[in-house]
This record gives C-alpha cells, sequence and structure tokens, in this order.
C-alpha cells in the first residue's frame, strides 16, 4: 500500500495538480472581478484600485507558479 500511495504521490507531483488547480480558480476570481467591474456604472476610485490589486496579484501568482515546481534529475 504504502508504494501505491507514493506512486500516486508522484503522479500528483508531475502533474502539479494542486497548483494548476490555484491557479484555475484565481484565473476565475480575477475574470469575475473584471466583468463585476465592468458592469458598474459610475466606478469610483476606490474600486478601481480594487480591481488593480486583483490583476497585479494575480501577475505575482503567475509567477510563482512559472518558477516553481518539481526539479527533475538527469
Amino acid at each position: 500500500m504504502p508504494d501505491r500511495a507514493l506512486r500516486w504521490a508522484e503522479v500528483i507531483d508531475a502533474y502539479r495538480v494542486w497548483p494548476r488547480g490555484l491557479i484555475t480558480l484565481y484565473g476565475y476570481v480575477a475574470i469575475r472581478v473584471t466583468l463585476w467591474f465592468t458592469g458598474l456604472d459610475d466606478p469610483n476610485a476606490a474600486q478601481s484600485a480594487f480591481v488593480s490589486t486583483i490583476w497585479g496579484a494575480s501577475a505575482a501568482w503567475f509567477g510563482l507558479y512559472v518558477n516553481s515546481g518539481r526539479t527533475w534529475a538527469k
């Protein structure tokens, strides 16, 4: 049983299931925030700053995703 669990852990690690799920979820949130913002009749500065913060954080999330991951042995 431990060998089987270890193989599944290797598969999950190799395909980066959790990071891909989190980056997909954050992408969904960023798109929803953008759609909310574009639907406003008269957006104010605070709402604009909120959307800018969400999109700025998405750049950080994507950078962390791209620069992380498994280091494959040669």
